[in-house]
């Protein structure tokens, strides 16, 4: 693959070598304005970004995922430069480009592109395909190696699309087509930055994985740097370094991709976990454990007190309503803003009383989730004190070993859980609990031959078919049998 030839001049910024800083926000906030009225003064506003604190690696994939609404889309656009920050600072490459003008931008358009949600909106109609990619050549004064028309037809069969279709126009295409059509725009002048606002959501299943493979081989060709925004985890999962959980406008968990999915610390990021399907045909009678949240987002005009999740929250407390939770690393590589975090010790132990929003949300989370969730914290903690111990004794080889007892303990345990429910609706335990029960309704005053004669009707079920009797069975034992089928019916 040739790199499209870059026009004489200086450039803007040194090239980040892998592993530096590429991109760095900070306190980064976008408010809409609402006004009303026939002087149209401001009334109040939209905080659809309200704080965000990250850096972003060169050659690495950060995700962004979040509910709909939550301002993932907007800090794409204020990250690229398209919206004008409310308040905070953008650095690209150690230069702050938070409020550069048109005529300081477009120098740096070169290095930093964006793939738009909307294909249809996206592509100017009444533009031939051929004029909407090479437009970046002509924009920036770039001449590839054989001209723009035959760098448009490379780029469009990168993106599997047919050269032939170099004069067609975006109304021919389908909406899958389109969004090809838009990432070879964005990849046209070799960016160091790709903003890709949910760049596989209007593509089939089958095209996903061939759009999200070359975006993978473009990175490791060009040495591409990714922020990529999508609802879907397992594409997300698939393709990023490190994950970002956004709520409301606000980061809440930040971590690497296999601590974050392996045990996500923030109670907002357990439940979007919770609904990921597992492509596993062993479990498929299994019962999953779903986390369903109380209500809606609430509106960013008027967003709660404190913790912003607090009214969802099956652990929120009174600190939670009145304090607002910082971005804090509480892990190597892992960051969450939380009082109460999950499989962690509590920030705030001496508040224990829930809210009422609180308890009516526990209500919807089962039992056994509470419980396994407990058991994984106990199970972390016990790790990280165990690293913590190697590493203070100076024993570095012995410190792998706990971690890989304890992923394979924790992958018992899984087995074990999915397992369970199924185990518990056989016939068998059905049997054995109807011939606990009567053992227990018989009279303790009857003859002992009568009891010894019981002992083997206990065994019966595990060894004989469900519903028939043992033959040694006595006659009075019906009434059994009926106790045996309303157990099973319960």
């Amino acid at each position: 693959m040739t790199i499209p030839a870059q026009s004489d001049g200086a450039t803007l910024t040194k090239d980040a070598a892998p592993g530096e800083t590429l991109l760095k926000v900070t306190g980064l906030k976008k408010h809409f304005p609402i006004r009303k009225g026939l002087l149209q003064r401001q009334v109040g506003a939209v905080r659809a970004v309200d704080g965000l604190d990250f850096e972003v690696k060169a050659g690495e994939t950060l995700g962004v995922v979040g509910e709909s609404g939550c301002g993932k889309s907007t800090m794409g656009r204020l990250i690229t430069r398209l919206l004008e920050p409310t308040e905070g600072t953008v650095e690209f490459e150690g230069k702050d480009i938070t409020h550069l003008g048109v005529s300081g931008m477009r120098p740096l358009r070169r290095d930093v592109q964006m793939i738009f949600q909307d294909p249809y909106s996206s592509l100017n109609p009444r533009h031939t395909i051929g004029t909407i990619v090479g437009a970046p050549f002509r924009l920036q004064g770039v001449t590839p190696e054989g001209g723009i028309k035959k760098e448009v037809q490379r780029l469009l069969s990168v993106v599997g699309l047919n050269p032939e279709h170099y004069n067609r126009y975006p109304h021919e295409f389908s909406g899958g087509q389109r969004q090809r059509i838009g990432i070879a725009r964005a990849l046209a002048l070799n960016p160091k930055l790709v903003v890709a606002d949910e760049p596989v959501s209007a593509l089939d299943v089958s095209i996903q994985a061939q759009v999200v493979n070359l975006l993978d081989d473009l990175q490791q060709e060009l040495g591409l740097t990714y922020v990529i925004i999508a609802h879907d985890l397992s594409v997300v999962r698939h393709v990023s370094d490190r994950i970002a959980v956004m709520y409301l406008g606000k980061i809440v968990e930040l971590a690497d991709r296999d601590s974050l999915y392996r045990a996500p610390m923030h109670p907002y990021t357990k439940a979007l976990m919770s609904a990921v399907p597992i492509p596993d045909p062993k479990r498929k009678n299994a019962k999953s454990e779903r986390i369903l949240l109380k209500g809606d987002v609430p509106s960013p005009i008027s967003p709660p007190s404190g913790c912003r999740f607090h009214t969802r929250c099956w652990k929120a407390t009174e600190i939670c309503r009145t304090t607002e939770p910082q971005l804090v690393e509480l892990k190597p590589g892992q960051r969450v803003a939380c009082h109460h975090p999950e499989n962690f010790e509590d920030q705030a132990p001496q508040d224990t009383v829930l809210l009422s929003d609180a308890k009516e949300a526990a209500k919807l989370v089962a039992d056994e989730v509470l419980a396994e969730s407990a058991e994984t914290s106990a199970a972390v903690a016990a790790e990280v004190e165990a690293e913590a111990e190697a590493e203070a004794s100076g024993a570095p080889d012995a410190t792998e070993e706990p971690s890989e007892a304890s992923d394979h303990s924790e992958d018992s345990e899984d087995s074990e859980d999915a397992e369970a429910p199924s185990a518990e609706e056989t016939p068998a335990s059905a049997g054995e609990e109807s011939a606990e029960v009567t053992a227990e309704e018989t009279p303790s005053g009857e003859p002992s031959g009568e009891s010894d004669s019981e002992e083997p009707a206990e065994e019966a079920p595990s060894d004989e078919p469900d519903g028939e009797a043992p033959s040694k069975e006595p006659a009075p034992d019906k009434p059994a049998a009926a106790d045996r089928q309303e157990s099973t019916d319960k």
